[in-house]
């Protein structure tokens, strides 16, 4: 894997620089959500380009990745469009200065960057597998299913925030089953990708859906998202006594 990894690492950092620089242009780093699934289609396009030819089990993980990265960069870059600095980044703004814009391209973009490098293993794993097998089909099953509620999730939250209810809680639609479906089908995209990588025999590439998970549902995901929103939406702590936190499930009466 080492060999694999020497290019991806490279491109990966350049990448990383790259929107470290457009920061500083900018004076914001709210546009690194935006590159997050990018950095593993730079993996992707690196890989492919390395192997010729590429098996089925590559190209279809390949055009998994593709279509899941264009989609969800897409998707955050239309919804941050001509809006301030997240409110997650200027608290780290604040606890850094003087200095952040410097700073952040080892506390934001290098730190994705890497992180981006450990999750990437199944993908980088996949390159070692030659043949179409049951693990493909299953792995590929999940990640649709996972891109589905992902994008389904997506496109209903960003029509209720169009309404401009700022007191209102979103409580439809797949909401209405999990207070964070699009997390959810996040979740099942990096499991999809962990089984397609099964047939290539390292083991730990299973950290990679693992971290996703802590960080979805503890780190950066979930728990972060409700840390604030409480006091913002009236009726949220309601929502939370009802609501499914992460898996889909019929909500209480």
């Amino acid at each position: 894997m080492i060999d694999l990894y020497i290019p991806v690492t490279i491109n990966i950092l350049i990448f990383a620089f790259l929107g470290w620089i457009y920061s500083l242009y900018s004076n914001r780093v709210t546009h690194v959500d935006s590159m997050w699934s990018l950095f593993f289609l730079i993996t992707t396009i690196t890989l492919f380009c390395t192997f010729a030819p590429v098996s089925y089990p590559q190209q279809a993980l390949s055009l998994a990745v593709l279509i899941w990265s264009i989609r969800l960069s897409g998707y955050l870059i239309i919804r941050n469009w001509n809006k301030g600095e997240d409110s997650r980044y200027e608290a780290i703004r604040v606890n850094n200065e003087p200095g952040f814009r410097y700073k952040s391209f080892y506390i934001i973009f290098l730190f994705q960057a890497t992180l981006a490098l450990v999750i990437s293993l199944p993908i980088i794993a996949t390159f070692k597998v030659f043949e179409y097998n049951v693990f493909t089909k299953i792995g590929l099953g999940l990640f649709m299913v996972g891109l589905l509620i992902e994008a389904v999730s997506d496109y209903q939250l960003s029509q209720f925030l169009k309404k401009d209810v700022k007191q209102a809680v979103m409580n439809r639609g797949l909401w209405k089953y999990s207070r964070h479906p699009n997390y959810f089908g996040e979740c099942l995209i990096w499991w999809g990708f962990y089984i397609v990588s099964i047939p290539a025999g390292i083991w730990y590439t299973v950290i990679s859906p693992l971290i996703m998970t802590y960080l979805l549902v503890k780190f950066s995901g979930a728990d972060l998202m409700e840390s604030t929103i409480i006091s913002r939406r009236v009726g949220y702590k309601d929502y939370i006594n009802k609501t499914s936190k992460f898996i889909p499930w019929p909500p209480k009466k």
